[in-house]
C-alpha cells in the first residue's frame, strides 16, 4: 500500500447513497474508484454459480483469493463477462451481507482491495474502508440516513430496473442487515473517531458530492497534498 496516494474513504450502511456518491466524487476528482461491496457481491454470485454453500467459510475464502475480477469502464468483469447487473439482485445482496462476516473471507479480499490504491488517488466506499482497509485515508466520510429513507431509495432503484420489489420487505431486510453489519466480529460497521458524519436523508446527491469534495480539498491543502 502506497501511503502517499490520497484516499477518500466513504462508509455507511446499506442504501445510504455511498456508492453513488463515491463514484461521482471519483469522477470529479479524476480518481480511481473502488466499490468494495461489489467485491463481496461478486464473491457471493460466483459462489452461487459454483454451488458453494454460503456457510462454507473455507471454500468461500479459497475461491475469493483466486477470482478473475476486473473493474473497468463502468463494468464488473467476472471471468471476462460483465456481471454488473446481476450484482443488484436481492438474493446476491443478502448473501454478500452474510458472507462478509467471515474473517477468512475478509482476509482473502483485504489486499485485493488495497491494490486499488494507485495514483492519482482513490475513492473507496464500503463499511470498513476507513476503519480497516484504509485506516490512514486522507479523509473519512460516514454517510447515514433513516432506514425508511434508505428503503424507499432501494425500492425506487429496483422498480426503475424493472425488478419486482416490496417496500415492507426491503425495510425489514435493511434492518436485519444493519444489525448484522454492526454486530459482526470481523470489521463491523462503525463510525471512526476521525470520520465526518453526514446524514443524507434530506440531502440531494449533488449537495453531498460537493460537500465531500470541498472537505477533501480543504484537508488535502492542510496536509500539503
Amino acid at each position: 500500500m502506497t501511503n502517499s496516494v490520497p484516499v477518500v474513504a466513504i462508509d455507511g450502511p446499506s442504501a445510504s447513497g455511498k456508492g453513488t456518491i463515491a463514484e461521482r466524487v471519483a469522477q470529479k476528482l479524476g480518481f480511481r474508484y473502488l466499490d468494495s461491496g461489489a467485491i463481496y457481491r461478486v464473491t457471493a454470485l460466483a459462489a452461487e454459480r459454483a454451488d458453494i454453500a454460503m456457510d462454507d467459510e473455507a471454500r468461500l475464502a479459497e475461491m475469493a483469493a483466486s477470482l478473475d475480477l476486473q473493474f473497468t469502464e463502468g463494468k464488473v468483469l467476472l471471468n471476462g463477462i460483465d456481471v454488473k447487473e446481476n450484482l443488484r439482485a436481492e438474493t446476491t445482496g443478502n448473501n454478500a451481507s452474510k458472507i462478509a462476516s467471515f474473517p477468512l473471507l475478509r482476509t482473502a479480499l483485504l489486499e485485493r482491495q488495497r491494490a486499488f490504491r494507485q495514483m492519482p488517488g482513490l475513492v473507496a466506499d464500503g463499511r470498513d474502508m476507513g476503519s480497516v482497509v484504509f485506516p490512514d485515508a486522507t479523509i473519512k466520510i460516514f454517510l447515514t440516513a433513516s432506514v425508511e429513507a434508505r428503503a424507499k431509495r432501494r425500492y425506487k432503484q429496483l422498480k426503475q430496473k424493472g425488478i419486482y420489489a416490496n417496500l415492507d420487505a426491503i425495510l425489514e431486510d435493511l434492518r436485519l442487515r444493519d444489525a448484522r453489519d454492526s454486530t459482526r466480529s470481523a470489521a463491523p460497521l462503525k463510525i471512526c473517531d476521525d470520520a465526518i458524519v453526514l446524514d443524507t436523508t434530506e440531502l440531494s446527491i449533488d449537495t453531498v458530492v460537493s460537500f465531500v469534495i470541498d472537505k477533501y480539498k480543504s484537508i488535502a491543502r492542510a496536509k500539503g497534498r
